[in-house]
């Protein structure tokens, strides 16, 4: 008699390739999970930012801001 209840030809190897799929998809791929990846900043943003911390006077944003504006 045969012995069919150990893996149904194949299908063992199936299920191992499925699971190793999904486990490669869910640690691999990049994915916009909100608050984990931060967000590139424009280099307008990084302008912004940086008059706002008082790292550049008012003379400087403005033409920083007149450059980049010509620049898009």
């Amino acid at each position: 008699m045969h012995d069919y209840s150990a893996h149904y030809g194949g299908m063992h190897l199936i299920w191992w390739i499925i699971w190793m799929f999904f486990l490669v998809w869910i640690f691999f791929v990049p994915a916009d999970i909100p608050y984990q990846k931060s967000k590139k900043e424009s280099p307008l943003d990084i302008l912004k930012r940086r008059f706002a911390n008082g790292e550049l006077s008012k003379e400087e944003f403005q033409e920083s801001k007149k450059i980049l504006d010509a620049n898009n």
